[in-house]
This record gives C-alpha cells, sequence and structure tokens, in this order.
C-alpha cells in the first residue's frame, strides 16, 4: 500500500491537523482538573511509575544510575561483574532520603539501601578485602532483590498463568477491567527465537482462551498483542518477499487460534521504516479473515500517533475494514521509540523527521486520530491509551457527540491514579496493557517506558510534580506556543556543513530508481597509463600546481562544494556504478556517496578556517604572521573498497590545500574515480591541477611515487604496499615528502557479562560481515566474556543462518561477492586452515547455483588471541573467550590486542561505563566504539585512522587533516623600518 512520504516537512503536516475541527477545550480542563487535583491529593503507591520518576527523576544522576542497573544487573550471570556494574553506578550517584517524599518510610529504606551500597561496593579496578567483599556482595543481592520487585510493578507475570492469576486478583475489584497480555521479549534474532516466541503465544492463547465467558465478545473478552519483529528474525523491509512466505503462515496460526476462540488480537506498532509492510501484512490478514472468519470481530492494529502519517494509517485501516466488511480493532498510542526514530533520520540525512519533534504536534495527531476512529465506529472498535488527563477528557467529549462505542486503555504499573478517578464519574471500559514474561527479559522494555515517562515533557512526570501548574498540565494542544522543534537532519552539524542528503531504502518511491538505474549501469573501460602517460602528467601537474595554490582558499572551498551538489544530484548514477563495479549492495553504495560528499563538505569548510592568514604576536614595530599553502603534486592512491568515498576523500584534501593531484585508484575500480575526476572537472577543478591515471600498483603507483615532482603521498591500502612506499619516498633524492597512509587492522571487539546480547550480536554481525568484511574498521576477531560465551554464540550462530548471501541487484541480499577471484582464492585458503585448526561456530548457507566470487559468512572459535596474526579481508570473524587463565581480565585482554601491532578501530560492549573509559584509555587504536556497531565512521564526526601497523595518521575527516597536506611559511615584516612606529608614537605620548 502507499502512505505519504515519512519525511514531509513536520509544519506542513501540523497547519493540515489544526483545520480540523477543534475541541471545545475548556470543557476538558474541567473535566480533568478534579482528577488531576485528586491524583495529586491521593499520590500513587511508592513503587508506581509515577511516583519513581518523582523519587529518582532521569535528570539527576541517582535517576540515570537506578535505569541503568534495571536495564542491566539481573542478567548478568557473575558476581565479579556484578559488583563492578552495581559501583560504577551507585558511586556515580546519591541517594540520601529527603526531598519531600510523599512516602518517607519507604523512600528512606531504598535510599538507605543504595547509599549503603555506594559506600560498600569497591571501585572498578581495585582489589577489595574480603570483609569490603562480603558487603559488596550483600549489596549487590539486595539490589538485585529490590529490582526483582520494581519489575514485578511493570509486568504482570512471569508466565501466562501467573499473569491470568494476577489479572484475576485485579479483576476483584474491578470485575469489568479487561487485559491485553504482551508475551515480551526482544524481537527474534535467530529462527529458533521466532519459533520460541510463536510457541508462547500459541500457548497464551490456548490459556487466555479457556478463562474466557464462552458468550464474551472480543471487546469484553482479555486479548492478545503479538510483535512481529519477534516472530521473525528478519522482519524487515528488505526481506519482503521471504516474509509473505515465511511470516505471514506464522501469524495466521496465530490469528485463526484466537478468531476460534473469539478473543482479540493485536499486532503490535514497530518503527517507521517498518510501517507500511506492516500494513501490508494486515491487510493480508485482513482478506483471510473475511474469507475463513468474517463474523470473528477482534482483531486489531496498534497505530503510534507521534509519526507524522498517523491519521493517514488510521483512515486506511478504516478503508480497510470497509473493504473486508469486517469490525477491525485500533489501539491508538503516543509511541515507543521516539529517540531512535530521531536518530536514524539524523543518520541517514533524510529531509525530515517520520515522527513529531514536539509533544504538543503529537498530542494534536492523536486528537485528529481518535476523531477519525470515533467517526468510522462501528466498522472500527476505537481502544485510547493513554496516561494523559487532558486527552482521555478530549476523547470522551468526542465519544459522547458520536455516541461511540470505545474502550480506554493503561499500561500495567501506570496511571492508576487518574483512571481510579475517571471511573469514578464516567462509565468507561477499560483494558489493561500487561506485560507477561521473565524480569531478565523485559529490563529494555522497562527502560523504555522509564525514558519515555521520565522526560520533563511527559504527562506522566509533569503529573507527580506538584510544581506544575494545572494550566501548565492541560494545556490545549491547538495553542501552539514555544520551540519550534528539533533542527531537521540537514542541519545537523549547524551552518558552516550541511549533512549529506539521503534516500530512505524502506520507501518504494526512492528506492526504485536506485535499482533500475543500477540494472541498466555498464562498467566502462578505463585506459591504463603507460610510463610516457605518468611522465606527461606529472609534468602538467608540477606546471599548474602554482596557479591552483594560489587560487584564493574560498575559489578552492567553492569548487569542492559545488562538486558535492553535483555528486548529490547524480546520486543514482554513482550508485549504480558502485553496485556494478565495486560489487556493492545498494545500502553501502548510498552510505558511500553520502560519505564524499561529506568529505568535499567538511574539508572546504575546514580549509577557508584553518588556511587564513593566522596573526601572531610580537614586538612592536613587527607584524607576524602565519601561512599554509600547497606543497606541490600529491599523489593519492586509494583502495576498491572504498572507491568513491576514500578516492573523493584524499583527492579533495589534497586539492583544497593548495596542491596539485595525481589520483591513482585501485585497478579494480577505475570506472567510479574517472567518473568523479570528470565530475569535479566540471565543477572548476583545472585539468592541470587533477589528473587520473589508472594501472596497476607496480608499474603506475610505483612510478608516481618515484617521481621527483612527487611531493607527498596520501595511500589507503594494505600495511604490506605502504611499507613499500614508505621505503620508495626514503630511497630517492631531493626533499624529505610526507606519507599520509591508512591501512588495516585485526581490529577487535571485547565483550563483558553486562552487555545485552541481542545488541552484541546485532552490532558483530553488522561489523563483521557487512560489506562481505571488506572494510578496513571490519571486526575480526570478538572477544567473549566466559559466562556469556556460549549464549552469544549460540545466537549468533541463529543470526547467520539468516543473512542472505547473494546478487547485489536484488534488494533482499545482505552479503555480496567479494572484490575479485584473487581475493576469493586467499580468503578460502584461510578457511581451509581455520577448518583444520579451530572449532567452526557458525557457516551462513549459500543458496544453490550461486555464481561469482561469493564467500559464506563464518566465524571460528580459536583458542588464542595470539593465533590471529593478520589482518583477513572478508567475511571472517575469530573468537576468542577471556575472563579466565591469562586472560582473566579486560585489561589483558586489550595488551594483548595491543600486542599484535595494529591499531584502527575496538569495540566495547558493557554497562560499566568505568570499564569503557578505562578500555578506551588502555588500547591503542584509533576509534573505540563502546555499545555499537564499529563500521561507518562519519566524517566530522568520528575522525578514521590509525596507529601502529594501521597507519600514520592524522585522521581523515577530522581536524588535523588538512595540516598535513600543506606546508606553513611565517611571514615577518619589521613595519617600523621605514620612518618608525607610527601607530606606537602616536598612541604613546
Amino acid at each position: 500500500m502507499r502512505l505519504p512520504r515519512p519525511d514531509r516537512p513536520e509544519a506542513d503536516v501540523v497547519q493540515a491537523l489544526l483545520r480540523q475541527p477543534a475541541l471545545r477545550w475548556d470543557a476538558v480542563r474541567q473535566a480533568a482538573t478534579p482528577w488531576v487535583q485528586a491524583v495529586r491529593e491521593h499520590p500513587a503507591p511508592f513503587w508506581a511509575m509515577e511516583s519513581l520518576l518523582k523519587e529518582y527523576p532521569l535528570s539527576r544522576p541517582e535517576g540515570l544510575a537506578l535505569m541503568r542497573l534495571a536495564e542491566a544487573l539481573l542478567r548478568v550471570p557473575d558476581v565479579e561483574t556484578a559488583m563492578a556494574l552495581a559501583a560504577d553506578q551507585l558511586g556515580r550517584a546519591r541517594f540520601d532520603a529527603g526531598g519531600g517524599s510523599a512516602h518517607p518510610l519507604l523512600a528512606g529504606l531504598s535510599a538507605r539501601v543504595l547509599e549503603l551500597g555506594r559506600r560498600l561496593l569497591p571501585a572498578e579496578g581495585s582489589a577489595p578485602g574480603l570483609l569490603q567483599r562480603l558487603g559488596a556482595q550483600t549489596v549487590v543481592a539486595a539490589a538485585v532483590r529490590a529490582l526483582q520487585l520494581l519489575g514485578r510493578q511493570f509486568v504482570l507475570g512471569r508466565h501466562i498463568d501467573e499473569a491470568l492469576h494476577e489479572a484475576q486478583a485485579q479483576r476483584a475489584g474491578q470485575p469489568a477491567l479487561r487485559f491485553s497480555f504482551d508475551m515480551l521479549g526482544e524481537g527474534a534474532r535467530t529462527g529458533r527465537d521466532a519459533e520460541r516466541y510463536l510457541a508462547a503465544y500459541h500457548h497464551a492463547i490456548e490459556r487466555i482462551a479457556r478463562e474466557q465467558p464462552a458468550d464474551a465478545a472480543p471487546e469484553q473478552a482479555d486479548g492478545i498483542s503479538i510483535k512481529l519483529s519477534a516472530l521473525h528474525p528478519r522482519y524487515e523491509p528488505a526481506q519482503r518477499q521471504r516474509l509473505f512466505a515465511e511470516l505471514l503462515p506464522r501469524l495466521w496460526t496465530l490469528v485463526e487460534r484466537a478468531a476460534r476462540a473469539n478473543m482479540n488480537l493485536t499486532i503490535d506498532a514497530e518503527e517507521s521504516e517498518r510501517l507500511e509492510l506492516s500494513l501490508d501484512l494486515f491487510e493480508a490478514l485482513a482478506a483471510r479473515v473475511a474469507q475463513a472468519w468474517p463474523q470473528w470481530q477482534g482483531l486489531g492494529l496498534a497505530v503510534q500517533a507521534y509519526q507524522t502519517r498517523s491519521l493517514e494509517v488510521v483512515q486506511e485501516v478504516a478503508r480497510l475494514a470497509a473493504a473486508y466488511r469486517l469490525r477491525l480493532m485500533v489501539r491508538l498510542v503516543k509511541g515507543a521509540y521516539w529517540d531512535d526514530e530521531i536518530k536514524r533520520a539524523q543518520e541517514l540525512g533524510l529531509a525530515g523527521y517520520p515522527v513529531y519533534t514536539r509533544k504538543q504536534h503529537t498530542d494534536l495527531a492523536y486528537l485528529a486520530c481518535a476523531r477519525v476512529l470515533l467517526d468510522h465506529a462501528p466498522q472500527v472498535f476505537p481502544q485510547f491509551a493513554t496516561h494523559n488527563a487532558g486527552t482521555i477528557a478530549a476523547v470522551l467529549q468526542m465519544a459522547r457527540e458520536r455516541g461511540a462505542a470505545f474502550e480506554m486503555q493503561r499500561l500495567h504499573g501506570m496511571g492508576e491514579g487518574i483512571y481510579r478517578e475517571v471511573l469514578k464519574r464516567e462509565p468507561v471500559a477499560l483494558r489493561v496493557y500487561a506485560p507477561v514474561g521473565e524480569h531478565r527479559d523485559l529490563l529494555a522494555y522497562l527502560v523504555r517506558r522509564l525514558l519515555e515517562n521520565g522526560a520533563n515533557s511527559s504527562f506522566v512526570h509533569q503529573l507527580a510534580d506538584a510544581r506544575v501548574p494545572l494550566d501548565a498540565l492541560l494545556v490545549s494542544p491547538f495553542n501552539l506556543q514555544g520551540d519550534p522543534g528539533l533542527p531537521l537532519p540537514a542541519a545537523l552539524y549547524g551552518p558552516a556543513r550541511p549533512n549529506s542528503a539521503s534516500v530512505d531504502l524502506a520507501c518504494l518511491a526512492d528506492r526504485e530508481p536506485l535499482y533500475a538505474t543500477a540494472r541498466d549501469t555498464a562498467v566502462p573501460t578505463v585506459p591504463e597509463a603507460d610510463a610516457a602517460a605518468v611522465d606527461a602528467a606529472m609534468q602538467r601537474l608540477h606546471a599548474g600546481f602554482a596557479r591552483w595554490d594560489a587560487t584564493p582558499v574560498a575559489g578552492r572551498g567553492a569548487a569542492l562544494r559545488r562538486a558535492a551538489e553535483a555528486l548529490e544530484a547524480r546520486r543514482a548514477e554513482f550508485c549504480g556504478l558502485l553496485v556494478r563495479e565495486a560489487r556493492k549492495v545498494m545500502a553501502d553504495a548510498v552510505a558511500e556517496v553520502r560519505e564524499a560528499v561529506d568529505f568535499l563538505r567538511y574539508y572546504a569548510a575546514e580549509a577557508e578556517q584553518r588556511f587564513a592568514p593566522l596573526a601572531l604576536p610580537g614586538p612592536t614595530g613587527e607584524s607576524n604572521e602565519l601561512r599554509l599553502r600547497g606543497r606541490g603534486v600529491f599523489v593519492c592512491i586509494s583502495p576498491w573498497n572504498f572507491p568513491l568515498a576514500i578516492f573523493t576523500g584524499q583527492v579533495a584534501a589534497a586539492l583544497v590545500a593548495g596542491n596539485s593531484v595525481a589520483a591513482k585508484p585501485a585497478e579494480q575500480t577505475p570506472a567510479v574515480a574517472q567518473r568523479m575526476v570528470a565530475l569535479l572537472h566540471g565543477c572548476g577543478v583545472p585539468e592541470d591541477a587533477l589528473q587520473l591515471l589508472h594501472g596497476p600498483g607496480e608499474t603506475v603507483g610505483a612510478a608516481l611515487v618515484r617521481d621527483a615532482r612527487c611531493a607527498g603521498v596520501a595511500f589507503t591500502g594494505s600495511t604490506e604496499v605502504a611499507k613499500a612506499i614508505q621505503r620508495s619516498l626514503a630511497d630517492k633524492d631531493g626533499p624529505i615528502v610526507p606519507l599520509i597512509a591508512e591501512t588495516g587492522g585485526i581490529n577487535a571487539m571485547l565483550v563483558d557479562s553486562t552487555a545485552l546480547p541481542e545488541q552484541v550480536v546485532d552490532a558483530v554481525i553488522q561489523s563483521a560481515f557487512r560489506s562481505a568484511g571488506q572494510r578496513c574498521s571490519a571486526l575480526r576477531l570478538l572477544c567473549l566474556h566466559v559466562h556469556i560465551a556460549d549464549a552469544v554464540l549460540r545466537m549468533l550462530a541463529g543470526a547467520m543462518q539468516e543473512l542472505v548471501v547473494g546478487d547485489p541487484l536484488q534488494r533482499s541480499t545482505d552479503v555480496g561477492p567479494v572484490i575479485d577471484a584473487q581475493a576469493h582464492a586467499a580468503l578460502a585458503r584461510h578457511v581451509a586452515r581455520l577448518d583444520a585448526q579451530a572449532r567452526l561456530v557458525a557457516r551462513t548457507p549459500l543458496p544453490a547455483g550461486l555464481a561469482g566470487d561469493h564467500l559464506a559468512p563464518v566465524a571460528y572459535e580459536v583458542r588464542d588471541i595470539a593465533e590471529v596474526r593478520e589482518e583477513v579481508f572478508g567475511p571472517v570473524l575469530h573468537v576468542v573467550r577471556w575472563g579466565s587463565g591469562e586472560l582473566a581480565t579486560p585489561e589483558a585482554v586489550i595488551d594483548r590486542v595491543n600486542a599484535l601491532g595494529y591499531g584502527l578501530t575496538l569495540g566495547v560492549q558493557t554497562r560499566i561505563e568505568g570499564r569503557a573509559l578505562q578500555v578506551a584509555q588502555r588500547a591503542r587504536v584509533g576509534n573505540v566504539y563502546v555499545n555499537r556497531n564499529m563500521i561507518g565512521a562519519v566524517v566530522g564526526v568520528q575522525p578514521f585512522g590509525g596507529e601502529g601497523l594501521s597507519g600514520t595518521g592524522p585522521k581523515a575527516g577530522g581536524p588535523h587533516y588538512l595540516l598535513r597536506f600543506a606546508s606553513e611559511q611565517t611571514l615577518t615584516i619589521n613595519t617600523a623600518a621605514a620612518g618608525g612606529n607610527a601607530a606606537l608614537l602616536a598612541g604613546g605620548r
């Protein structure tokens, strides 16, 4: 189905929302005021979310420490690490009692326990005595128990039987109370995970149905919520065809069982990039229901009002209900992934955000969606999930005007006070959204709710704060005032440098033109240069250097900016060439074009700032000025793995610094380079300032480096070739010229037992296997703590089975071929050695009959870090365990990694902040990434480059890079030489 673009201008969408009929907000405020007053007079229990946020707000260190302990402590299997985590977090805050708590006894008790823990626990890295250790373990045990009790406030039961028992207990005082049970957990990463969730859903439906009254309609009975990402490990738009073949049948088995039991089943909301996929699957289910169970009225969908397309989504559901003659349920929520959506839009450089950037806009959209749902009753049964008193009162007003049936919903453990007061005055049907699962599995969920409701702007947070006046708490969303919202993704880096624009591959209108262009792209033949061509080019560049260097830096920067604009305009053309010549999947091609654009704009801005003459202090009667200027002819030798981004980055830096450039691309990818050089020429870079010289490194590259007119070399590639260039430069006569080298690395990731396994596996899959492992920054060595190694490796093995190896022109492909037959042969030999010497962890399946240089991603466990002696440039991962013996500590692991001699990237997965900082300090690497993947460094954000065997520095895309391409000149003028210092004489008497 088609929805509007997710990145439409927010202001346009809001203006359309404001055209809806206004509510009588005075009546809304009048209805909601007594509810709020009563809640403030009779606050929620201590462990309720409202009270917890009041006691430990997330704006203070105590709130953040509690959140982080809740997120990680229960899943840590070993006492030593649990102690270190507790010490790290409790040591950052004070939990002293006081501050006007409404529950002084409980608050004081919790504060004393937490403060005692802060004092008793050893600092990370210290060696406590026996008494301290006993005290620490006691406090950790108490903290674990406290977090388990906390979890019970927000999780109805550890399993469905316990949840049903608790639901019955809660219904004792409210017989009409209904529940929607949510079998929680992280999304599936493996096929086994998906099967486990599917079995849990089936069991839950069976048990819920057994407890239902025989004559209860779906809206009157308990139901279940289904998370699609839990039912398939690849629930993403790129796998659409596979999902309809594999996920849809699984879903139908659940829907059919729910229909047979006449209970309600709701498809939960996911991130915005999955929205159209979710709607398409929902429509497929609705079509089947219309055929097999037309009388059933329990199929439902959750809609997030904070998405800018929410109004169109509820209109689409109403259309489906009419088209298939069904009564569908719709749970309208505010939304649960706001910060993730914002970050994704910024990282991708989208034109706008798929979510509203102001709370008032979301509240406004919620009311617009509510109006549409109520207008389409009874084809739609609206379910309004909110804890906002103003929103509740507005919904009740609209529902009364229409006489429509509906229900309200709240989250278990939240909003009890508000709904207690609402139900005293209004005969409203109420359903509780009830999480079910083990506490250690629900920590991410709990923290998400803490973050959502702990924000200063949230109603739940402000409700508990008596200092917030009622007029501010119950302000009309129609009266838009104040903050205009977040800057657009394009403005992420400020006015000096626009963020590179991108396309959203989840959007058909963006995606299809790129693939169509790639399918039609032919790779042109680029002629190789001979010795005469090299000499002629160097002569021309040497002659053109002075004229280009004399061009003002603003002029050189302007040429780069024009090139950035032109490259963005020709995105599809360059993406097609990258897919065809460099064998990249489309997502990597799009990212590479953006990186090249970023290099052009960043170096233009940096040059204009840093190449301006710098006045220096000195004695009277004298002026001193430091100037930067080009060195001469710079030789730029780029690799095949980033034939556009690294090529452009090297060339742009050398050019904007005032050098002329001899650009030598990798033998495998000259067409991309040729196209980029032509673009630069067309944007104002003279041909005698930039020449392309294609050919083998042994002849063309070597000749360029040896040439007496070579004033510097920028090289990215293997350590072996970098050393050969270094020797060649040292051996030739003439000036000593700089070598800027970025080479490979044996990049490691250290994972301790506080890390979230799902997050680790996601980071490992991306870091080790994206781009077929052909990135300088790619993960080569995974270091897993012994207490979680088996579980993480099982999950990793399952996730690797779900990867798709294939043709880069196919959107479903995750891993394309390696660059050429020679690379494939070398990788195959290494894999054969590992087959004989190491333990196979997992190998991704290769489709039958797949032709070309494809290598299945593979992971092996080795005995020792020292066994990984050289960089393996492909989708091959080595795994080692730490936490005992010679690798007992993180420090020991980092020392062994340092001993390998490389120093490019390092990943750290831990919730112990102090440990992450200590590891970063100890590691001799250029880039450290904590709790994320290790690839995709962004220009000006994560300057990239290593040390040791991994390069010379300075970092590409960083503030010191351009200086290496320039020579410095100090100009001193004795201004008093001609008749004395007039300025001094005039002002000194």
